[in-house]
């Protein structure tokens, strides 16, 4: 499987969704809360160059934030983006 990172904050409604559409589509996924690891901001920003919530990066390359995981999955390619190599 490849790696699914999903920077997230407190409180925000956008993390939520994102978790719960992650979540029943069965898509196993490794948060970073940035409420509570402040020096990950760094690391987000290292990543993405974006500091908006929620960010999600699958293997290195930033998919962007809820708006486009919504996107990815309405086109059907959500699944294909997240599943082994």
């Amino acid at each position: 499987m490849k790696r699914l990172i999903l920077f997230t904050t407190e409180p925000c409604s956008f993390c939520r969704n994102a978790k719960t559409l992650l979540e029943k589509r069965g898509i196993a996924y490794d948060e970073i809360n940035l409420a509570k690891d402040p020096a990950g901001r760094a690391e987000l920003v290292r990543r993405t160059g974006l500091m908006t919530f929620p960010q999600i990066v699958i293997d290195g390359q930033t998919l962007g934030g809820f708006r486009e995981l919504l996107a990815a999955d309405a086109a059907g390619t959500l699944e294909d983006l997240a599943a082994a190599a």
